[in-house]
């Protein structure tokens, strides 16, 4: 597994959006101050993830993530996929 995978990987611990947004500027702290996230997630069965759009506050700042943690752009954006951990389910009474 490469480096950027592997930091990658430490969002996955993330169990709902507010928690996620703080690890992502966590994150891409040492690249640059994110000027902007949006974060959509979804379910389906018993999988969950987020889609995160963020954006630095340079171009030069993007493409340095980009490399080092092999990050794709969507449209002007630059975009993540976090499996999320699951929430505990209720106990049965």
């Amino acid at each position: 597994m490469r480096a950027g995978e592997l930091r990658m990987k430490t969002l996955t611990g993330c169990g709902d959006a507010v928690s996620l947004r703080s690890a992502i500027n966590e994150l891409c702290a040492e690249y640059g101050k994110v000027a902007y996230i949006d974060v959509l997630t979804m379910a389906e069965a018993e999988k969950r993830w987020a889609l995160c759009l963020l954006r630095l506050e340079s171009a030069a700042q993007e493409q340095a993530l980009m490399r080092a943690l092999d990050v794709r752009r969507f449209g002007e954006d630059l975009v993540m996929i976090v499996d999320l951990a699951r929430q505990p389910s209720a106990a049965a009474p």
